[in-house]
């Protein structure tokens, strides 16, 4: 399988060397943040719950700004692995079941680690400074969403570009709704209706700029 990642001149964020202790501080600060919120979570607290001094903490991170990127950089990682291996699974069947795959993969790893919506959208409505070291994580990831679907979409041999374009852009834009809607809890199995949506799409061969079906 190609790989996943297309990272062609993004900036890749600073990151700290894993010892026990700074990873103790992580896990209890990815609980803490993701659960509460980021502003709403100070070091005493981390701290606490990592059973360490905050001298430990700002010895192995530096900085609360520190301990947050590597939350969002980690889960990242963790769901691009995820990703990676449903895409490999999906790679011997039809282009279009390939996109479809992300969405599965979207409900698999919401199920299990985003009860409460995406981590990077929840970070963006407390960050928003460009200058802060994990603004580019959460709009990184974000892009190489909709770089990962247009390459996708590229993979069915949409001959128009434009349309292929919109297709991808229509698919991120279901994708991100699914994830918010989630979180909100507005009705249920929202990826199962974006789902059919992303099929119905992909399956008309009109909305892909295409005369025949991509399945």
């Amino acid at each position: 399988m190609e790989p996943v990642e297309k990272e062609e001149n993004v900036e890749k964020p600073h990151r700290v060397r894993m010892t026990p202790g700074a990873r103790r501080v992580l896990e209890a600060a990815e609980r803490l943040f993701y659960a509460h919120g980021i502003h709403a979570v100070g070091v005493d607290l981390i701290a606490t719950e990592a059973g360490v001094t905050k001298k430990t903490l700002y010895d192995r991170f530096g900085s609360k700004e520190q301990i947050v990127v590597e939350y969002l950089a980690g889960r990242d990682e963790r769901w691009r692995e995820l990703l990676a291996g449903r895409l490999e699974a999906a790679s011997g069947q039809p282009p279009a079941a390939r996109v479809l795959a992300v969405f599965e993969a979207s409900r698999a790893w919401a199920a299990e680690y985003g009860a409460k919506g995406c981590s990077m959208i929840n970070a963006h409505a407390e960050i928003s400074d460009p200058a802060h070291p994990a603004y580019p994580v959460i709009t990184g990831q974000k892009r190489w969403m909709l770089d990962l679907f247009t390459r996708l979409v590229g993979e069915t041999a949409v001959a128009d570009e434009a349309a292929a374009d919109r297709l991808a852009r229509t698919l991120m834009l279901l994708h991100e709704g699914a994830l918010v809607t989630h979180g909100l809890g507005v009705f249920p199995d929202p990826f199962g209706q974006a789902l059919d949506q992303a099929r119905d799409l992909l399956g008309n061969g009109a909305a892909a700029g295409r005369d025949t079906p991509l399945w």
